[in-house]
């Protein structure tokens, strides 16, 4: 086996030509979450979802508001609103990433394949964010929010066997400055492209139905960005894993290939899918068990104990605010139709301000440490949530406000992700050929926190139909991410 591992792990470290191909991922596939998930698919769905809009007199302003009247959605003989069952469908999406991320995992550790499986997330990705084009109007709602459900799963789970790439191709004090110019790279990419966007709706558009069709074009463009930008990464980067002697006499189900031949020397077609699906089988059950046994093996590090818990917390307000934001916007800020280009303006600033985050809180790092960074981080989320229950849409200067709090927003949406992702790695052993699984455990610990994040903002909008109360609840939970951080003991900057 160690000779084997010998030879999957070639000499790749600090290799600029594989670490630049690593980052401009994050340039590929950083367009779906911050251009569809969090800016154009939740405004377009709002308006798709708006049964009519009904003028309201605001008394502290002296003038009638229009206030969009949501078109139910009946399931199963229960109605509920649009941005629940939004909110429900992320949850149900990250849900699946659970589920599967560990298996996948596994098998990626096991067959030395991981670049594969990201090839095939980010495939599905793209391609289902190109099918959101296909979503037209509420008679095919559910189509929507099945694309919307598998492109996210596509993106999500990409991730996992991104991220595991970090402490495989970078040193420890390379780490915090690659993964931040991932996340830059990311933004400008999403800038970019969400200025076309913007372009096509606002300007190219002419009429409301144009609109509808050019947000539409949008989704292919998006995905076909992801898709084809992605490549120049697949091409660069290292099939890197660890591969056992002990496999299947083909490997059918991972490749279709196989799937015609007939396998005579192996006993016929059939032999080799039985030996197949035992070995995957064998896989699913090891990689439950190899997870908790990587959970149980983390956790007794006390730095990365303090930092996982943490880190959970944190990630059920910030990732859920993320997911959630441009429909607040849409239902409490910018509620007229022709207002939604200022809320994707809004987006737009907060992205370019996230590179400047993500570029000084990487540079901070180095003078404070990543614990006090992280701290000051989180400590400014909870200040903008507080802000946010106290936004007030009969307030005529609440969209100032709005913007003021988007701000603070960007600043540090891209320096927490990018210091989550290298603390991580840096507390990690070193050189150990687990990476897959150990980011496997960080990505299902994140999406458990936005499943519990978005099933909690779900509930609160079904059932006070209000936003802001929400945001009282996610501060609490950046309150205990701040609280364990600080029980980091790190002896010095670099850790």
């Amino acid at each position: 086996m160690s000779v084997n591992a010998d030879l999957q792990k070639p000499n790749i470290k600090n290799n600029p030509k594989i670490m630049k191909a690593w980052a401009l991922y994050d340039w590929a596939n950083s367009v779906y979450s911050l251009v569809i998930t969090s800016t154009i698919f939740p405004i377009y769905y709002s308006i798709i979802t708006t049964a009519y809009k009904k003028k309201v007199f605001i008394e502290s302003s002296g003038e009638w508001k229009e206030v969009p009247v949501p078109n139910m959605i009946n399931i199963m003989g229960d109605s509920y609103e649009p941005t629940a069952i939004f909110s429900f469908s992320l949850t149900l999406s990250f849900l699946i990433v659970v589920i599967i991320s560990p298996i996948l995992s596994s098998l990626a550790d096991t067959i030395g394949n991981k670049k594969s499986f990201l090839q095939f997330f980010c495939y599905l990705g793209s391609t289902s964010c190109m099918g959101l084009a296909m979503f037209t109007g509420m008679q095919n709602v559910f189509l929507g929010l099945l694309f919307s459900i598998t492109a996210s799963v596509g993106f999500w789970g990409s991730l996992v066997f991104y991220n595991s790439f970090l402490p495989d191709i970078a040193t420890r004090d390379k780490q915090d400055a690659l993964s931040a110019k991932g996340y830059v790279y990311g933004y400008i990419g999403s800038v970019i492209l969400l200025i076309i966007c913007l372009l096509l709706i606002q300007v190219v558009a002419k009429t409301p139905e144009e609109t509808k069709i050019y947000t539409r074009i949008t989704f292919l463009i998006t995905g076909a960005w992801w898709f084809g930008f992605s490549q120049y990464t697949f091409r660069y980067l290292p099939q890197f894993g660890l591969i056992k002697d002990k496999l299947p006499k083909d490997l059918v189900l991972l490749n279709y290939k196989n799937i015609f031949e007939k396998h005579e020397e192996h006993g016929g077609f059939f032999e080799v899918l039985k030996d197949n699906l035992a070995f995957y089988v064998d896989v699913a059950k090891e990689s439950f068990r190899e997870l908790f046994k990587v959970g149980t093996e983390l956790f007794k590090d006390r730095n990365l104990k303090f930092f996982l818990f943490s880190f959970f917390f944190y990630s059920i307000g910030m990732q859920t605010i993320f997911l959630m934001a441009t429909l607040f916007g849409t239902s409490e800020i910018f509620t007229k139709e022709e207002d939604q280009y200022k809320l994707i303006i809004t987006i737009l600033v907060i992205q370019i301000v996230a590179i400047f985050g993500a570029l000084a809180f990487s540079r901070l790092s180095r003078t404070i440490g990543n614990k006090n960074v992280i701290s000051i981080a989180v400590a400014i989320w909870i200040i903008c949530c507080l802000s946010a229950f106290f936004l007030n849409k009969e307030n005529p200067k609440v969209e100032m406000q709005f913007y003021v709090l988007a701000a603070f927003i960007g600043l540090v949406m891209g320096g927490l992700q990018a210091m989550s992702r290298s603390t991580y790695s840096k507390l990690l052993p070193e050189d150990s050929m687990d990476n897959t699984t150990y980011f496997s455990f960080y990505d299902v610990l994140e999406k458990m926190a936005i499943i519990l994040g978005s099933l909690i903002f779900g509930i609160v909008i079904q059932k006070f139909h209000n936003m802001h109360y929400a945001f009282i609840g996610m501060s609490f939970f950046f309150a205990i991410g701040l609280i364990l951080i600080r029980f980091l003991k790190l002896k010095s900057h670099k850790a």
